[in-house]
């Protein structure tokens, strides 16, 4: 059941609202902030030089070639002036003081808030050998950008190697490929995306590379990547492999060290309430933000756009005074690879009872149930929208399955 997000002391006209983060999470904060009557000051301190943008386009339409970098932008040109938004770009925070909500900033600039909003997104994992050290990763605009120019200069038929076979690995692979690049896909797991899927339903989707004509490669471990003369040799513990171009997608993590002395508790994330609290006067949103839902138990950290997007706006109306609106209780998550769009609501554990109710593995369209001691936790569709949509509700009320399989909204 959703949860509406209510603050008693909403902010006033004098009041300044500091957010950390010029991503999704944050530009939409302060942005709704403004929509929803926020008089005061609103900063927003971002470590990118670049206005916001969004992240999911990168590994697809752009990295494909069929966007421009300009088509990401959240909030282009003066937008931020004409809502009066003191945007500051290529500012990093290195400190908080969250009891007295002071924002301290790398040149030494220090902010004082009524409210301090972090909305610090997650980085790409680095992914380094004894030869190449880092090697590239996609994550931020400037590494689309450079991925893309680097490819774009490359012959249909050339060989770009990926090492993750995980969702943004998956993704990147399908971009490659509909540039006529050959991407070959290395992942160390004997299956992709076992441990946010579970072992049955990874193994359903175990096929869609090789359907999309794309190579992947599972249980490898890479040795050494050595760069050559416009050729990349990568070292394999049963082989050698080269490409044009390399690049990494092993997953993402926090950067959270500048908060270790602010007072903030630090779980794998910012510990936050129901109503994403940190402190009276912080709160966290969006990939950093550990929600606890339960008093005393270790809460869940969700990181894709829709949690941002739905975080942002909940604040927003509870900081703002408006007319609270209901924070999605259902994580929804979704990515389009291989030419599927792969869709997962709830919160699924690897190994939970899994139940196919729609379509087959060989029909490449498919709706599963995922369910814990009887109860509905999950569901997950293979390029089946309307039945995981009609399917919601059972992941929502966490309905019984035995009642599930016989009500079968999907079948409406």
């Amino acid at each position: 059941m959703a949860r509406e997000l209510r603050i008693v002391d909403a902010l006033g006209h004098d009041d300044h609202v500091v957010v950390v983060g010029a991503g999704l999470a944050g530009w939409r904060l302060a942005e709704g902030l403004r929509r929803h009557g926020f008089a005061g000051r609103v900063s927003v301190v971002g470590a990118e030089p670049h206005l916001p943008y969004e992240r999911p386009p990168l590994s697809k339409q752009v990295l494909a070639g069929r966007w421009d970098l300009e088509r990401v932008a959240l909030a282009g040109g003066d937008r931020a002036g004409e809502l009066g938004i003191d945007l500051r770009l290529g500012a990093r925070a290195v400190a908080l003081d969250a009891a007295a909500g002071e924002v301290t900033l790398e040149d030494g600039t220090r902010l004082v808030a009524t409210r301090v909003a972090l909305a610090v997104g997650v980085e790409a994992r680095a992914f380094s050998t004894p030869s190449s050290g880092a090697l590239p990763t996609l994550r931020s605009r400037d590494d689309a950008e450079g991925l893309r120019d680097r490819v774009a200069g490359l012959e249909p038929g050339e060989t770009v190697v990926v090492v993750g076979g995980g969702f943004l690995g998956a993704e990147v692979a399908t971009s490659l490929g509909a540039r006529g690049l050959v991407p070959v896909v290395l992942e160390a797991a004997t299956r992709p995306l076992v441990g946010p899927l579970g072992a049955e339903v990874a193994g359903w989707l175990a096929g869609l590379a090789a359907d999309a004509s794309i190579e992947l490669r599972t249980g490898v471990v890479v040795r050494d990547v050595v760069a050559g003369s416009g050729t990349w040799r990568v070292e394999l513990d049963d082989g050698l492999l080269e490409g044009r171009e390399v690049v990494a997608a092993v997953g993402s993590r926090l950067d959270l060290g500048w908060l270790e002395d602010s007072g903030l508790a630090l779980d794998d994330g910012i510990v936050v309430d129901a109503a994403l609290r940190a402190a009276p006067r912080v709160a966290a949103l969006g990939d950093a933000a550990r929600v606890l839902e339960v008093e005393g138990e270790r809460g869940a950290r969700r990181e894709h756009w829709q949690v941002a997007a739905d975080h942002a706006e909940a604040l927003a109306r509870a900081w703002a005074g408006a007319e609270p609106s209901a924070l999605a209780a259902t994580p929804y998550f979704w990515s389009d690879q291989y030419g599927k769009k792969i869709q997962l609501l709830g919160r699924p554990l690897p190994d939970d009872e899994v139940v196919r109710v729609v379509g087959s593995t060989t029909s490449g369209r498919w709706l599963a149930l995922y369910a814990r001691a009887g109860v509905v936790t999950g569901a997950v569709a293979l390029s089946q929208p309307r039945a995981l949509m009609l399917a919601k509700p059972l992941v929502d009320v966490g309905a019984r399955l035995d009642d599930a399989l016989a009500d079968a909204p999907w079948e409406r």
